[in-house]
């Protein structure tokens, strides 16, 4: 399962560092940062379950940051037959 973060780390040293203590909180997954996107995207992905979105964003936290899960607004089209 993947789940993205709107985040506000900007500095790519903090990513690091994020994405360092995600890896060793959470063996199985696989973290990255989007600094580059408006929303700062981090982007976790278990290989093996869920991602635990609460205990990904006290991590973000704890080093000063916000986090928030990422809602994708995905409207399917309607057709007319």
């Amino acid at each position: 399962m993947v789940e993205v973060f709107k985040t506000n780390v900007a500095d790519v040293r903090v990513a690091q560092e994020i994405i360092n203590q995600i890896h060793e909180h959470f063996g199985h997954y696989r973290a990255n940062f989007a600094l580059d996107d408006c929303d700062k995207i981090l982007r976790i992905n278990c290989v093996n379950g869920f991602v635990s979105a609460t205990e990904v964003i006290e991590i973000v936290e704890k080093n000063g940051y916000t986090a928030c899960i990422l809602v994708h607004d995905f409207q399917p089209r309607s057709f007319i037959f």
